[in-house]
């Protein structure tokens, strides 16, 4: 019990994908507080993380996929520990699941709130040319969980090649 109350105390960092056309950085800076939920998520394993890993404080690489290019546009905050997902619960939302309700909710959500815009977005390619960034798991094969873990030598590797100091 006192490991995993460690734990939670520890600042994580994870990696959010987001088609730019759908939501991008700069749709969460004009948003009201700079602060949005997370929420749409319908994949098991990155609902687990949002549910279970993702906490208050956590960092947040802000990922524009299926862009040109795809890069890694900025950064945000975790400022809400994860909560179920009530767009699940809205018969006419087209993140509606039936199978979700509020006594027992399948989909969980976060919120996360704008840290910083980069100035030069870091770009798929530039990841793959870091020994570290080489590595991340958006950077492997056939890696589409839209919720990703990202180590923090990963996080300063990126923020490094952003050209921002942390």
């Amino acid at each position: 019990m006192e490991k995993e109350s460690a734990d939670r105390t520890m600042q994580r960092y994870w990696l959010f994908k987001s088609e730019p056309d759908v939501f991008s950085i700069h749709d969460l800076a004009a948003s009201k507080g700079k602060r949005t939920s997370w929420e749409g998520v319908r994949n098991y394993q990155a609902r687990n993380m949002l549910r279970d890993d993702i906490r208050k404080g956590d960092g947040v690489l802000f990922y524009h996929s299926n862009a040109d290019p795809m890069c890694i546009a900025g950064t945000a905050e975790v400022v809400k520990d994860g909560y179920p997902d009530s767009f699940a619960w809205q018969p006419d939302h087209k993140y509606f699941d039936e199978a979700s309700t509020e006594s027992k909710p399948v989909w969980f959500m976060v919120d996360i709130k704008l840290a910083k815009v980069f100035s030069e977005p870091v770009t798929r390619a530039a990841l793959g040319k870091d020994p570290v960034c080489s590595q991340m798991m958006v950077m492997k094969k056939g890696s589409r969980l839209s919720v990703q873990p990202v180590t923090e030598a990963e996080w300063l590797a990126v923020h490094r090649l952003a050209a921002d100091v942390t």
